[in-house]
């Protein structure tokens, strides 16, 4: 399958410059998807981030090194690590000994293979979803910077719902809410052609923003509407993994240019209903 291909390109370029900088955006251009969606992708298939994998990679080639008699400084450098002391410590997050150690005869080192993304049957549960084609709307709501790397961008995330759940401005939102979709929002606006990435806590609303909130217009798009019920957060988590590892690959769909978006139907953490909105576009 075309989209197979595609991700083991990608998975190439990583490979090939495991010894240089490795660029999120190449690597996503070689996939034919945003840098936000390649990263989430990845780590749904892969079940490891991409920022672990490249890191697990690096060190395992950097081992390779060692063990044919290249100074600790050397390989260090070679693999992105400007001092010693850092190398030091990555190298013993992964192996369990120093660098100096993994350099004599017979020492028991770790190897991370390269990873090859294949076809494989599952989704034997079934998923109900809808299609919804929707005009540009207007959401209104808290905001948080996030950083490029999905892995450190989402951990701002808790902590963002934690803060308004805390300070009230959970409770201000909700009386706001008077468009479509309903429920309270988390949306990722997190498109290449963005200078920064953004995600919000907000409702569909045409009231005025308060003070300390922001708006946004979510663009026109198409959505795959999965819904769901469970405890959060695993919940919602198991049903995007399903989404990007099962329907997506067997769809005629790939990922659009827009916002990802989470609707929560009932805040119940133990029981919570919610939908997990993908932007689509039809594949060529």
């Amino acid at each position: 399958m075309e989209w197979l291909e595609l991700l083991n390109k990608a998975l190439d370029y990583v490979e090939d410059n495991l010894d240089d900088e490795i660029e999120y955006g190449k690597a996503a251009q070689l996939a034919c998807c945003s840098t936000y969606h390649f990263q989430r992708m990845f780590s749904y298939i892969a079940g490891v981030p991409l920022s672990e994998y490249i890191r697990r990679r690096r060190l395992t080639h950097a081992a390779f090194d060692l063990q044919g008699g290249h100074k600790v400084m050397d390989v260090a450098l070679r693999y992105g690590y400007d001092s010693p002391t850092a190398f030091n410590r990555a190298f013993q997050q992964v192996h369990g000994i120093s660098p100096s150690a993994a350099q004599k005869e017979g020492t028991a080192l770790k190897a991370y293979p390269r990873i090859s993304f294949k076809i494989t049957i599952q989704g034997a549960a079934e998923m109900e979803y809808r299609i919804v084609t929707k005009d540009s709307f207007r959401i209104v709501g808290v905001k948080a910077l996030l950083e490029k790397d999905v892995e450190q961008s989402f951990q701002v995330v808790p902590q963002l719902w934690q803060q308004i759940a805390q300070n009230g401005q959970m409770s201000q939102l909700i009386p706001m809410m008077n468009q479509e979709p309903a429920g309270v929002l988390g949306v990722s606006a997190c498109m290449d052609d963005l200078e920064k990435w953004e995600y919000y806590i907000a409702v569909a609303t045409d009231g005025e923003v308060p003070d300390g909130m922001a708006e946004y217009e979510v663009p026109a798009c198409t959505w795959a509407v999965f819904s769901g019920q469970g405890v959060m957060p695993h919940a919602i988590q198991e049903l995007e993994k399903r989404i990007i590892t099962e329907w997506l690959p067997t769809s005629d769909y790939e990922y659009a240019n827009a916002p990802d978006i989470e609707v929560y139907l009932d805040a119940n953490p133990t029981n919570s209903k919610f939908e997990v909105w993908l932007p689509i576009t039809k594949r060529n």
